[in-house]
C-alpha cells in the first residue's frame, strides 16, 4: 500500500457538494501541489485548489493524519461543488500528480488491512450503504460495532481453552497435571457446541433481513391472487382478468413491510392443464413456494379446498379473497383472514398481521444475526470438527486436538484473523467505489 488513491464519495452527477477522498503516504505532497497548503489535522478549510495554474474549484477541505483516519493511512477529503466538470477536472489533477483511482472496497480493504476493523466488520460496511430498511440498517450497524465478532472471538477462546487442557494433559505427561486434565474440555465443547448450533440456526434470520423475506402468494385459478398483489404493492404490477390461468409465470415485487424488506411473488394457479405452458407455470409456482418463508393461500368462494389441506405447512396463513361477494366456511385448521381487494376490507388487517410474522420470525435470538453465507459455511464447519473433537477426547485425547485446531481455523477466517488472502478479493469486490 504504497501508492495513494482517490475517488468520488458521492454519488455521480450533478448536485450541491462532491466529496472526493484520497488516501495513502502521498496525500499531504498531493494537496500542497493543489495548492492546499497549511491544513490543521481534522479541521476544514476552505482553499483555492490550483493545477498548472488552472482553477479547479474553491473547495472545503479535510486532512487526517495516519493512524486517526478511516483507513488508517494519512488522507484528506476535497469537498467540491458538485458539478460534473468541476469533479472531472479535479479528477484529471489528481491523476496527472500521480494518485490513482481507488478499486471497489479499497479504502474499506485497507482499513481492515491496518488493523481498524476485522473483516465480519468490513462486511458491515458494505450491508450499511446497501441497506433499505431500518431493520437493515439496524443489523448492519450491530455487526460493524462488533458484536458479530465479539461472539465469535468467544467461541475462539472457549475453542483455544479446550485445546489447552487436552494438549497439556499430551505433552506434558510426566509433569505436575491433574489425571484427566483433558476430560475437563468436555463440558466446555459441550457449551460450544449447543452455542455453535444456536449461532447457525440464526443465518436464516440475519440472511432474510438482509436480503429480503419470501412470500408467495399461492392458490387456485382465479382466486384473486394478483389482486391482492396488486393491492399490496399498490400498483398495477400483475394483468387482472377474469379469466382462469391468466397469469402463466412468476411475478416478483420489492416492498417494506413493517421496517423488513419483502419479495411478494405472484404466481399462476393449482390445477392440473394439457398447456404445456400453463404446466410450467404451475410447476414454477409450486417450486417458489417451496422456497418461500411465508406463504399466502389464496382463497376465493367456492374454491376446492384440496390444494391448500394436502399442500398446506405450518405457519401458512389462509387469504379469503372476495369477501364482498358471500361469507366463508373453510374448515381449515390453518388461520384464516377474509378480505375483498374491491373494497379494501381486511387489508390493513392482513398488513398488520403480515408486520407481526416478519418481527416474530426476524426479529428473535439475543445472538448477534448471521448475515453471509461464507459466515454460515465457517461455522458449520467449526461445528463438524468441535464435534468430531468431543467424540474423540472420550476414546484418545491426542486425537481431538487437530480437529479442535481445525474448528478454531475455520472461526478466525470469519473475521480475518488468519487465512485471508484466498477471500479479500470476493469480499471487497462488492463494495461500491469510494468505500
Amino acid at each position: 500500500m504504497t501508492d495513494t488513491i482517490f475517488a468520488l464519495a458521492t454519488p455521480p452527477g450533478r448536485g450541491a457538494i462532491a466529496v472526493v477522498r484520497l488516501s495513502g503516504p502521498g496525500v499531504e505532497s498531493t494537496l500542497a501541489s493543489l495548492g492546499a497548503h497549511r491544513l490543521k489535522p481534522r479541521m476544514a478549510s476552505v482553499r483555492s485548489l490550483t493545477h498548472r495554474g488552472a482553477t479547479i474549484d474553491q473547495a472545503l477541505v479535510l486532512r487526517f493524519v495516519a493512524p486517526h483516519s478511516y483507513t488508517g493511512e494519512d488522507a484528506a477529503e476535497l469537498h467540491l461543488h458538485g458539478g460534473r466538470a468541476v469533479v472531472e477536472a479535479a479528477s484529471r489533477a489528481l491523476i496527472a500528480l500521480g494518485v490513482r483511482p481507488a478499486e471497489p472496497g479499497e479504502f474499506t480493504r485497507r482499513a481492515f488491512q491496518n488493523g481498524l476493523m476485522d473483516l465480519a466488520q468490513a462486511e458491515a460496511v458494505a450491508d450499511l450503504i446497501d441497506a433499505e430498511t431500518t431493520a437493515q440498517a439496524k443489523q448492519a450497524l450491530g455487526q460493524l460495532d462488533g458484536r458479530l465478532s465479539e461472539s465469535y472471538a468467544g467461541f475462539r477462546r472457549d475453542l483455544l481453552h479446550a485445546l489447552a487442557l487436552v494438549e497439556a494433559e499430551i505433552d506434558f505427561p510426566d509433569e505436575e497435571v491433574p489425571d484427566n486434565l483433558a476430560q475437563t474440555a468436555g463440558p466446555v465443547l459441550d457449551r460450544l457446541i449447543d452455542d455453535l448450533r444456536r449461532a447457525i440456526d440464526t443465518g436464516r434470520r440475519g440472511e432474510r433481513v438482509r436480503d429480503g423475506y419470501r412470500i408467495v402468494l399461492i392458490g387456485e385459478t382465479n382466486a384473486g391472487k394478483s389482486s391482492l398483489f396488486n393491492a399490496l404493492i399498490a400498483r398495477e404490477a400483475a394483468i387482472v382478468t377474469p379469466i382462469a390461468g391468466t397469469t402463466r409465470d412468476v411475478l416478483d415485487a420489492e416492498l417494506v413491510i413493517g421496517g423488513y424488506a419483502v419479495t411478494l411473488s405472484d404466481t399462476a394457479g393449482l390445477r392440473d392443464s394439457d398447456d404445456p405452458v400453463e404446466a410450467e407455470g404451475v410447476r414454477r409456482a409450486r417450486a417458489r413456494a417451496d422456497q418461500a418463508d411465508l406463504r399466502l393461500w389464496v382463497r376465493a368462494p367456492g374454491d376446492a379446498t384440496g390444494a391448500a389441506a394436502d399442500y398446506a405447512r405450518a405457519g401458512d396463513l389462509i387469504v379469503a379473497t372476495k369477501s364482498d361477494l358471500c361469507g366463508q366456511d373453510l374448515g381449515d385448521s390453518l388461520e384464516v383472514l377474509s378480505i375483498s381487494t374491491t373494497t379494501g376490507q381486511g387489508l390493513a388487517a392482513l398488513h398488520d398481521w403480515i408486520a407481526a410474522r416478519l418481527s416474530f420470525d426476524l426479529a428473535g435470538s439475543d445472538f448477534p444475526a448471521v448475515t453471509r453465507e461464507r459466515h454460515r459455511l465457517r461455522l458449520m464447519e467449526a461445528l463438524v470438527a468441535v464435534e468430531a473433537g468431543r467424540i474423540a477426547l472420550d476414546i484418545a485425547p491426542e486425537m481431538a486436538g487437530d480437529d479442535l485446531r481445525r474448528a478454531a481455523e475455520a472461526l478466525a477466517r470469519v473475521t480475518g484473523a488468519i487465512g485471508v488472502e484466498d477471500i479479500l478479493g470476493q469480499v471487497f469486490s462488492t463494495f461500491c467505489i469510494g468505500k
